[in-house]
């Protein structure tokens, strides 16, 4: 599982553990079903804990709680991420910068 979609899904669950998965797919741009298989392993690591809702009319809701391993899982992927959108948005710029000039020359 990529490690941005990681990141996404721990900060979406943390900002609305109540969510559903076909909320979190609609909010990530992506299939249920791949929402589905990356909570499973989410949970499968220990970084995400569901709780059924037993009093829920449908039985259908979970809520998603991120563990202390989930925190601190997503304080990790979070600089990750960051270093990363970092790179890029040096990298644009300069891709940029570098096509301004070549424009510029074109028009002499």
């Amino acid at each position: 599982m990529p490690t941005e979609t990681q990141y996404k899904i721990l900060k979406h669950i943390e900002v609305n553990p109540r969510a559903t998965q076909r909320e979190l797919a609609a909010e990530l741009g992506v299939s249920v079903g791949k929402v589905n298989y990356c909570l499973k392993a989410l949970i499968d690591k220990g970084w995400v804990k569901a709780n059924n809702f037993k009093n829920n009319p449908s039985k259908l809701g979970y809520l998603y709680l991120l563990t202390p391993l989930g925190i601190a899982e997503k304080a990790k992927l979070t600089v990750s991420f960051l270093q990363r959108k970092l790179h890029e948005h040096e990298r644009i710029t300069l891709e940029i910068e570098q096509l301004q000039k070549q424009l510029e020359q074109d028009q002499l």
